[in-house]
């Protein structure tokens, strides 16, 4: 009975010690304050550019056949369309469109991962930092993607100040905006992220995203930008269930609206309703 209780307190004294080791070996002090609540801040809205207007006031890098994509979209939503948008049907933005962000974003720092946590559909990201290359095999392509970082002291005072991202491996369909600003559908396209906080105020954070993607004649790069308010000591952290009191409805290739009343409405002027061939006939 001595010898099985001498033996439990030895592996629990390696297991604490093993614990301790981990712990040391990830020095917080050696990484930024990134914790909080992070918006975008205020008078900016979802385009993609923010610093200019959305749809064709983008100036989007695009090809001519994407350009009438765009043309086509905003034309569609025009009429009450969604064009080109698919988050209408609660699929997630896909990146990079889900680093607006569209609500509270909170960022998590450990060792081999930094998480990117967004409350809107399914949009948080896994950027891993332990070092690893890009997988060989095959690996599921995602809306969010696959992210490898690698964090940098720029300064050289012996803490991290810059995280450099590159995201691949991302599936459609994905918009860059509401507006319905196309990707290729290859979706072959590439994210590169450089966030920072702003030297001068610690509380504003800096992300220079650059996409490299075959609907653009050349990378187009932006610069966005979230705040955190610090006197908001515990933020509230709102649930976004996309589904719940969903009315769009799609049906085919066709959008609809579902009413108050339970109906299916148009959403643009003479639409045809949708094709009841399952159905009977009421009467017969």
């Amino acid at each position: 009975m001595l010898r099985r209780r001498l033996i439990g307190i030895i592996a629990l004294a390696v297991g604490l010690a093993m614990t301790f080791a981990d712990a040391r070996a990830f020095d917080e002090t050696k990484y930024p304050d990134w914790g909080g609540q992070w918006k975008r801040p205020r008078g900016l809205a979802t385009q993609w550019d923010q610093t200019k207007p959305s749809g064709l006031g983008q100036q989007a890098p695009l090809k001519p056949e994407f350009q009438a994509i765009l043309e086509a979209n905003l034309k569609e939503q025009a009429t009450g369309g969604q064009g080109g948008d698919p988050t209408y049907a609660c699929i997630s933005p896909g990146m990079p469109r889900i680093m607006n962000p569209y609500g509270e974003m909170e960022i998590v720092i450990t060792p081999d991962t930094t998480h990117i946590l967004l409350e809107h559909i399914h949009d948080s990201r896994r950027i891993f930092t332990d070092g690893r290359a890009w997988p060989t095999g095959y690996t599921e392509a995602t809306y969010r993607g696959y992210s490898i970082g690698k964090w940098l002291d720029t300064d050289g005072d012996g803490r991290f100040d810059t995280l450099e991202v590159e995201t691949r491996n991302l599936r459609g369909p994905r918009a860059y905006d509401p507006s319905g600003l196309p990707f290729h559908d290859d979706n072959e396209t590439v994210v590169t992220e450089r966030i920072y906080l702003d030297k001068s105020n610690p509380n504003l954070m800096h992300n220079e995203m650059t996409v490299v993607d075959h609907a653009l004649t050349h990378p187009w790069s932006v610069h966005k930008k979230y705040e955190r308010n610090p006197k908001d000591l515990q933020p509230v952290w709102y649930e976004d269930i996309c589904p719940e009191g969903q009315a769009q409805m799609r049906v085919g290739k066709e959008r609809y609206y579902l009413s108050a009343d339970g109906y299916l409405m148009p959403v643009k002027k003479g639409q045809a309703p949708p094709d009841p061939r399952y159905f009977e006939r009421a009467g017969k």
